[in-house]
């Protein structure tokens, strides 16, 4: 005996044996294969599109389109959901009603706290969201091995395993240093997504020349960390495919996009991707409607804008078969709009139901379980005290040492110097100069290490800020202009269990719990943007200077990202993969 396969239906539908469930009328179909928009009306039979042309089939229901636009739901080719501060669940009410559908994620946050176990905790809630999350596997965990501490590991025998989830679409990012250094463990990893089909995904920070050429041949596929155009096509023309990147602090759309509407360039290998966004950010600007939009505006023809949205990624990932167009077989995630030179979703659809109208959700979203130890993830041994963060100096009345100078707009810094006041024998931090102290405080309660170094660029005249979330290790990385405040905050983030925290005068001013893995709330969404409303404008109170802080100082420790990145086992020269000294001679 035979079961009937699942796409008989779906056929039986299309020749009009069997009623659909669904046709949605009266619409002008945006096709992303020819580029061409088609009156029709699209038919559904289980969450799948039939025909586009249902006008004259049987339904059980009808919808009418108005006339509007439908285009495929939005993919956002690569991002890391646990940081965006809220749950899996609470994020759809963000994102789906601006027409993201596809969410391709790579959970190294939860992976980097909790290892396997950690990547099953954040996906637990999965099978029940209005969106489809499909996975990056984690390459890198932990990120920087010998230079950092973290909670958790992947080794090459587990993401072997993970790779083979039916949900697993690709190997997530992965940055030069483990390529170029012919590591052969990554490399292996590399080598087990081709073997199932599946792409690696890159990470090509700074690299060119022959260096970016060896990093094509170690099997990677694409890069997001493009910051100009003359990057993205030195990408493009060795055939590694672009993520167009606009998170929070990365903001590299419009250089990017300039410089291809000027050169009409071909577009079919470009996507679009946030990698890192706040909830307040996606509340005030949008999500990858929002790049849509942008792109337009400088020029990019509205299809084209819409193919980078949705088609390009979909043939990148190898799931074209399943996403990223509205054609017979595919999931009906669809969204209608008015106009096609300015994106604002009225209705979206997925899987066949419509989830949102009018910018709202329409459905409730399901409750968020998490395992208790992931709320139980910060242990912190040193940094309670002011003492903790005292940084002896060699000998003499200053010390002249090396500053991590963040660059507006984007994740990569640069290397300056400063000569700094020695009191007691520790060198001391000179807001005057915007030059403050920075720490990183190991909070797995394996050794009590702090790294200490020395940043410009966050503008604070008083206090201290502190985050949980720090790429990729996440322990607790603090910035301050004196030892006291820079304790109390990291007193507040093991109290809360995770979070970010500011403080003054000795003073917590305000803090966001993150009690899962120390990365994510679970309190609803507006909740969630209004704490970091606040305690953002709390920074400006204290003489701040950056837009989002605590986004800023949460990238500041990754050690991949050039040129220095700080870790709790010191300060890390990214580009020779190595510690070395805060002191210059």
């Amino acid at each position: 005996m035979h079961l009937s396969p699942p796409r008989r239906p779906l056929i039986e539908a299309a020749l009009g044996q069997r009623p659909l469930d669904l046709a949605i009328d009266n619409l002008r179909i945006v096709n992303v294969y020819t580029g061409q928009v088609e009156d029709g009306s699209l038919g559904i039979l289980n969450g799948r599109i039939v025909t586009l042309d249902a006008a004259g089939l049987e339904a059980v229901e009808r919808f009418d389109g108005g006339g509007r636009y439908a285009v495929p739901g939005f993919i956002d080719s690569h991002v890391h959901l646990d940081s965006s501060l809220v749950t899996p669940e609470n994020l759809a009410e963000l994102i789906v009603p601006r027409g993201t559908t596809v969410m391709l994620a790579d959970p190294m946050e939860s992976a980097n706290v909790g290892g396997y176990e950690g990547l099953q905790a954040l996906l637990g809630m999965r099978e029940q969201l209005p969106y489809h999350l499909m996975i990056e596997v984690s390459s890198r965990v932990p990120t920087a091995p010998g230079l950092e501490t973290t909670g958790g590991e992947l080794g090459v025998e587990a993401v072997r395993e993970i790779l083979k989830w039916p949900h697993c679409i690709s190997l997530g990012e992965l940055d030069p240093s483990k390529v170029l250094g012919l590591r052969d463990e990554y490399l292996a990893k590399v080598e087990a997504a081709h073997e199932l089909g599946k792409i690696a995904n890159g990470h090509a920070a700074g690299l060119a020349g022959r260096e970016l050429e060896a990093y094509v041949c170690g099997g990677l596929s694409d890069d997001h960390e493009c910051v100009d155009y003359e990057e993205a096509f030195a990408r493009l023309r060795l055939g590694l495919p672009i993520f167009v990147r606009e998170g929070s602090t990365e903001r590299n759309l419009v250089p990017i996009i300039t410089g291809v509407v000027a050169s009409g360039i071909d577009t079919r290998h470009m996507m679009f991707c946030t990698d890192d966004k706040h909830p307040d950010d996606i509340l005030e600007e949008g999500h990858i409607d929002f790049m849509i939009n942008r792109a337009i505006e400088l020029g990019l023809p509205p299809i084209t804008a819409i193919q980078m949205a949705t088609i390009n990624a979909a043939v990148h990932f190898r799931v074209d078969h399943m996403l990223g167009s509205l054609s017979p077989g595919r999931w009906a995630d669809v969204v209608l709009m008015d106009s096609l030179e300015r994106v604002e979703p009225t209705h979206v659809f997925f899987k066949g139901q419509l989830v949102a109208q009018d910018g709202k959700m329409v459905i409730d979203l399901p409750p968020g379980e998490y395992p208790e130890w992931f709320r139980h993830t910060v242990t912190v041994t040193r940094g309670k005290q002011a003492a903790d963060f005292a940084i002896k100096a060699p000998n003499g009345s200053s010390a002249k040492v090396r500053v991590i100078e963040l660059y507006p707009d984007q994740i990569i810094n640069e290397i300056g110097q400063a000569t700094l006041q020695v009191v007691d024998g520790c060198v001391m931090p000179d807001p005057e100069q915007d030059v403050l102290k920075l720490a990183v405080v190991e909070r797995y309660g394996k050794n009590g290490n702090i790294g200490l170094a020395f940043v410009k660029g966050f503008g604070l005249k008083r206090g201290a800020l502190a985050s949980s979330v720090a790429h990729d290790h996440h322990n607790i990385i603090v910035v301050g202009t004196n030892d006291e405040d820079m304790a109390a905050c990291v007193r507040a983030i093991e109290e809360m269990q995770g979070g970010l925290a500011i403080a003054a005068d000795g003073e917590l001013l305000g803090a966001l719990p993150l009690p899962l893995g120390g990365l994510m709330s679970d309190k609803p969404v507006r909740e969630v943007i209004a704490e970091l409303n606040r305690i953002t404008a709390i920074s400006h109170e204290l003489g701040g200077s950056l837009p989002a802080p605590f986004m800023t100082i949460s990238f500041i420790s990754l050690p991949t990202v050039p040129e220095l990145g700080l870790t709790d086992k010191g300060l890390v020269d990214v580009r020779q993969h190595a510690l070395i000294s805060g002191f210059l001679e």
